[in-house]
């Protein structure tokens, strides 16, 4: 098969060329697709259906699993980080999040606000799981805050890798879970290279195969603006929108988010204002608390008036421990201040539950390996 595009990155069409290649029928296409992304098999010998000479032809072709399962870390509230090895070396992490009593308030407040049900088909007795998808290994952003963005940038993720992620985790659910959500807000910046996110996404949503609505997956941005227009003209505003926010003026942001020095507040707030959102929906503003750095009163009120006129939720990111970064997070009674703060004045404002820091889980704190650094480093011009 001469088709460029990787197998599991493939659409039903898509296969039906491929295949034809093989001498196959136009439905033999559907079946490999659901195998795939519905049944979640990504070696053919087992994709039972299929003639013999078939899968023997497809394992040929480099139908296979596009990442490999390292290692299993798993935190005592039941958080799970999986270290996925990339082929040609080096790995990647992604995090299944149980939605336990604590968690939930910080799970809405990632979803749509029309989506606070249960997916139609998933077991009321199942416990909710988020699942936290890398879409780069490492990232170009650099900010200060973040494992990530310090460690640099060693290639984007190709849409099979991302969508691989998502097949890989369902099978590492307890019995009593579902998977009910995904966030792209792991290792990486999901615009920074946009078609290959684009296209994971519409895989994952794919009613052939994973099925997943829209309405319950969340992508992050720094504030990427041209990505961010074409997240909204793709996906009409359906795709959750969550936007790493961090500071309430240039300033502040400069010093601790970059890539505001390309796309300055002004114009992220602008763009925002220009995203299609459907109705009862609000953009998510993540905001990491840094002590002494973004987290006063006066920050608050300035948040608040950046923030004017726009439909919002404020999910607070208390800064999770981050080694050599020389910044500390701010103390419990200054973030319950600060979101109150916030609330004061009428806006929906959340405190993120900390989830699997203990295993280096948490949010900010997934990042290449030591010995793996010397890959990335890059600051990419945007």
């Amino acid at each position: 098969m001469s088709d460029p595009i990787r197998p599991v990155a493939r659409f039903p069409e898509e296969w039906v060329a491929a295949l034809a290649e093989l001498g196959e029928p136009k439905y033999r296409a559907v079946q490999v697709f659901r195998w795939i992304h519905r049944r979640g098999e990504l070696d053919p010998a087992k994709m039972t259906d299929l003639s013999l000479g078939l899968r023997e032809r497809l394992a040929a072709a480099g139908l296979g699993a596009p990442l490999t399962v390292e290692t299993v870390h798993r935190a005592a509230d039941g958080t799970r980080k999986l270290v996925l090895g990339m082929q040609g070396g080096g790995r990647i992490e992604c995090v299944l999040i149980p939605m336990t009593p604590l968690a939930e308030e910080d799970a809405d407040a990632a979803a749509g606000d029309d989506d606070d049900e249960a997916p139609p088909d998933a077991p009321l007795e199942k416990t909710r799981v988020t699942l936290c998808v890398s879409t780069q290994f490492g990232c170009a952003m650099g900010c200060t805050f973040c494992a990530s963005g310090r460690a640099g940038l060693g290639r984007g993720l190709n849409a099979d890798e991302i969508v691989a992620q998502v097949l890989i985790a369902r099978r590492h659910l307890d019995p009593n879970e579902e998977l009910t959500n995904l966030v792209f807000m792991g290792m990486g910046e999901p615009l920074h290279h946009y078609d290959e996110t684009a296209r994971a996404l519409r895989l994952i949503t794919h009613p052939e195969g994973t099925g997943m609505s829209p309405r319950r997956i969340t992508v992050s941005t720094v504030g990427l603006i041209p990505g961010l227009k074409k997240l909204g003209a793709d996906f009409g505003g359906k795709v959750g929108l969550a936007v790493s926010l961090h500071a309430p003026d240039d300033a502040t942001r400069d010093r601790i988010v970059p890539m505001n020095k390309r796309y300055p507040l002004a114009e992220l707030i602008q763009a925002l204002k220009s995203y299609p959102l459907p109705r009862r929906r609000r953009i998510t503003i993540e905001y990491t608390l840094i002590d002494g750095v973004n987290d006063s009163d006066a920050h608050a009120d300035r948040l608040v008036r950046v923030l004017a006129g726009l439909p919002v939720k404020v999910n607070l990111i208390p800064m999770n421990p981050v080694a050599g970064s020389g910044l500390e997070t701010s103390p419990v009674e200054r973030v319950r201040a600060f979101q109150a703060r916030v609330a004061g004045y009428g806006v929906s404002c959340f405190v993120r539950a900390r989830r699997g820091d203990e295993v280096s889980a948490a949010c900010g704190q997934l990042a290449l390996e030591p010995g793996l650094i010397e890959l990335g480093r890059s600051r990419a011009p945007l």
